[in-house]
């Protein structure tokens, strides 16, 4: 039996630990019901700017630095200089300045599908649905240092404080649900990647933007559910008074964004109660679908999870979904940064995600959904023709590489089974068709029915938006 009477003791306790339950506040004493359907757009020029196919986004960011010359960027001419020097690259080019010989791949490419996209053996699993990929094998970058270049590839910024693509698609889209956030991070259970949550911030626009995160496996979300019961009439008066003081907070010091995106959350957290626990819970899939996503096998099992919970959050009406592969740096690495052992690094990191990632696709593809979803798979930059050391004979790992690498895209609006750009003989620089992220993140606007140059935020005096003030749409890879 508990107690009708609240001490200050159980108040603060409860408010610092029943984070969901003082959600309830605002819904409670508002109008009496959440309203249903798409939650509106913040943007002052709504969304969508012209028709457009794909309506909502899973990206897989795979932190450290994805090797083109090992993975989606055939060069024969590294198998037949294997072992030698190669003349005309500036050391001041390279990241940590030394210029290594020559090396072939580790994993033997083969074309794939009926559109016969070169795809190496490194990703098996992802070969059998090439025939579903656009490929970009000509992007570059402007630094090869992690975490700017992350940045980069993220809000299109080197430098921090701006807002991630995931924010500014929930600003300019708004919600087609509101018993979950718009913008949902998955991170590697491993680990976060350098920055922390600065790779999901919201930057300058409004707080209630920034990605939410969810995990896979454990607990979802921290502080979602109150720690112990709570009576009825106790939990009633608190939020009672909880709304009580920020409406007395908003007529004393007038609105404030901190504020009232924290009451937004809390009124979101209210419908997450609900929501988070049947989307997070995997068991009533079938088993075919555990066996397409690798979740019964340890070593995809948490990518596969990962993957199978971003569907789930796309039928739930999650506007973009963003999965990580790899987390912070240390020894030993659990991120795609291959500097000592590429055979090692690149084939424990490939086999965790390959499988979880054409089962995905194959799974969005049998549902529907596809059609209206778009995929994408991106890392900040790629790695060195040549291996690390200059010392070793043949080396075994590769540097930093901004000047060319590939990522790609899948699903709505998109040609398949293409293959846009390219890189020199040896996989070192683009040189046909580069695409620079400011690029890569209009295309992407364009085909979620976003005009680039028409999602703006008034800052510092700035008209600020995702693309800067440049960006071309790759016309030549829709559809």
């Amino acid at each position: 039996m508990h107690s009708q009477h609240t001490t200050r003791r159980d108040f603060l306790s409860w408010t610092s630990h029943g984070l969901g339950s003082a959600a309830l506040a605002s819904l409670m004493l508002a109008d009496g019901s959440a309203s249903a359907g798409i939650t509106p757009a913040q943007s002052r020029d709504p969304w969508p700017h012209f028709e457009a196919p794909a309506k909502r986004v899973i990206h897989i960011c795979a932190f450290g630095g994805v090797s083109q010359v090992d993975s989606f960027d055939y060069k024969p001419t590294l198998e037949k200089y294997h072992g030698k020097k190669y003349g005309g690259i500036d050391a001041a080019d390279v990241f940590f300045g030394q210029i290594g010989l020559l090396r072939q791949s580790d994993w033997k490419f083969k074309q794939r599908g009926e559109s016969g996209m070169w795809i190496s053996e490194l990703f098996p699993h992802l070969a059998e649905v090439a025939d579903e990929l656009t490929m970009i094998r000509s992007m570059y970058a402007e630094t090869s240092n992690h975490t700017p270049a992350t940045f980069q590839e993220n809000t299109g910024f080197r430098l921090n404080g701006f807002p991630v693509a995931g924010a500014w698609m929930s600003y300019g889209m708004g919600a087609e649900t509101d018993s979950l956030p718009a913008y949902v991070v998955i991170p590697d259970p491993r680990g976060l990647p350098a920055g922390g949550s600065i790779n999901w911030s919201n930057g300058f626009l409004p707080a209630q933007h920034q990605g939410v995160v969810i995990r896979s496996q454990g607990t979802p979300i921290d502080d979602l559910f109150p720690e112990r019961e709570i009576s009825e009439q106790t939990e009633s008066a608190s939020r009672a008074l909880l709304n009580q003081l920020n409406q007395q907070h908003v007529e004393y010091r007038g609105a404030e964004d901190a504020l009232a995106a924290r009451i937004k959350s809390y009124e979101l957290a209210a419908r997450m109660q609900l929501a988070v626990p049947e989307v997070t819970n995997l068991d009533g899939e079938t088993e075919a679908t555990h066996q397409l996503y690798g979740t019964e096998d340890e070593t995809t099992r948490d990518f596969g999870r990962g993957c199978l919970l971003a569907r789930r959050l796309l039928e739930k009406g999650v506007r973009f979904v963003q999965l990580f592969s790899g987390g912070a740096f240390g020894s030993p690495r659990i991120n795609w940064d291959g500097h000592e052992d590429m055979v090692r690094n690149h084939g424990r990191e490939a086999g965790r995600i390959d499988k979880p990632i054409s089962g995905l696709i194959s799974d969005l593809r049998q549902r529907g959904m596809l059609d209206d979803t778009l995929l994408l798979f991106t890392s900040e930059f790629g790695r060195t023709p040549f291996t690390q050391s200059a010392s070793d004979v043949l080396g075994i790992g590769r540097d930093h590489n901004q000047y060319g690498f590939c990522v790609w895209m899948a699903g709505a609006g998109l040609k398949h089974g293409l293959a846009y750009g390219s890189s020199d003989d040896i996989g070192w620089k683009a040189v046909e068709n580069r695409v620079h992220w400011h690029d890569f993140h209009a295309t992407v606007l364009h085909l979620l029915g976003i005009d680039h140059t028409r999602l703006t935020y008034y800052h510092n005096g700035i008209e600020r938006r995702l693309t800067n003030v440049h960006g071309e749409i790759l016309t030549d890879i829709l559809s």
